[in-house]
């Protein structure tokens, strides 16, 4: 943890990525480039929320179908059977 912080930049160093940043890119460009940024960040995360929800549904889904082969099962079981006439003695 401790390598991984040696490679952040401190405070000076913010203020020179910044400036090099405006210079590199211009005034103008900023506002577009942080909008781009903010909408790829927007499309991920709603992107991620459909697979969260289409996992939920899917899990919903089979504890269902389990659930009603369960009750099936269980009254397959408990209906009554009938023996054919021609093999009682």
């Amino acid at each position: 943890m401790n390598s991984m912080l040696a490679f952040m930049p401190g405070g000076w160093e913010w203020v020179v990525i910044i400036l090099v940043v405006l210079i590199f890119f211009g005034a103008k460009k900023i506002p577009e480039l942080a909008r781009g940024l903010g909408r790829g960040i927007r499309e991920f995360k709603d992107a991620t929320n459909e697979i969260k929800r289409d996992i939920d549904d899917s899990s919903r889904r089979d504890e269902e179908y389990r659930r009603r082969d369960e009750e099936y099962r269980r009254r397959e079981e408990e209906k009554p059977r009938d023996i054919p006439q021609e093999n009682v003695r």
